[in-house]
């Protein structure tokens, strides 16, 4: 279920079928199907209503706790010319510390995909990205030609949950390549977790040049 709201086969405001016709359809009890409405409901994916069936969520709970960026529009609201280039973009095995850090018991292929954005054509954020093909499936044949993998995510996979760290660190050498500052440089570094219910979404770590600032508005 969570699947087909990811991919949006069950859009936002979309009543969703019955829970018997679910169970029938799934091939699982009626209780099971309950459990599983009853934590996308408490992830705010989903709204119940008695009565009034079961919907998709139109607003998903992460816009009241945080709303991720798309860094397109970061960019051009403080003037800039956004671009974007695609550096790498494969299925392989994650490393132990990425399924860790997504709370996966053992590592498994994923999507890689690594970007650069950049602002007036100097470099803004390098993003490191895993993606969970488990949880969005159809982002296996993304070319990323058009759209970042930020934004592709923001616009077409709801979560429920997400953990993000801020912290300072210090430039890989090939993150020094890819952001035009010295190895060992000080930069500014995002790593962010997001989930559906029970199921991580997506790794991802985003760098920036020292002088970044992040601005939020509550």
């Amino acid at each position: 279920m969570a699947r087909r709201i990811a991919e949006r086969v069950w859009a936002p405001g979309a009543l969703i079928p019955g829970e018997e016709v679910l169970s029938i359809e799934f091939g699982c009890a009626r209780a099971t199907v309950n459990r599983a409405l009853q934590e996308l409901a408490r992830g705010g994916v989903l709204v119940r209503k008695r009565k009034a069936g079961t919907r998709v969520a139109l607003h998903p709970m992460r816009e009241a706790r945080f709303v991720i960026p798309i860094v397109r529009q970061e960019i051009e609201t403080k003037g800039g010319a956004y671009q974007f280039r695609l550096l790498s973009n494969q299925v392989e095995k994650a490393p132990g510390d990425v399924a860790r850090r997504m709370g996966l018991a053992k590592a498994k292929d994923m999507l890689h995909v690594r970007c650069l954005h950049l602002s007036d054509g100097t470099p803004y954020q390098y993003e490191d990205r895993w993606v969970n093909l488990d949880a969005v499936p159809s982002i296996r044949g993304e070319t990323f030609e058009t759209i970042s993998p930020n934004e592709w995510l923001v616009t077409h996979s709801p979560f429920s949950q997400a953990e993000i760290v801020f912290h300072a660190g210090v430039a890989s050498a090939q993150e020094a390549d890819i952001l035009g500052v010295s190895e060992k440089d000080a930069v500014f570094i995002v790593e962010r977790v997001t989930f559906v219910p029970q199921k991580p979404i997506t790794f991802v770590r985003m760098i920036h040049p020292a002088s970044h600032r992040m601005v939020t508005q509550l």
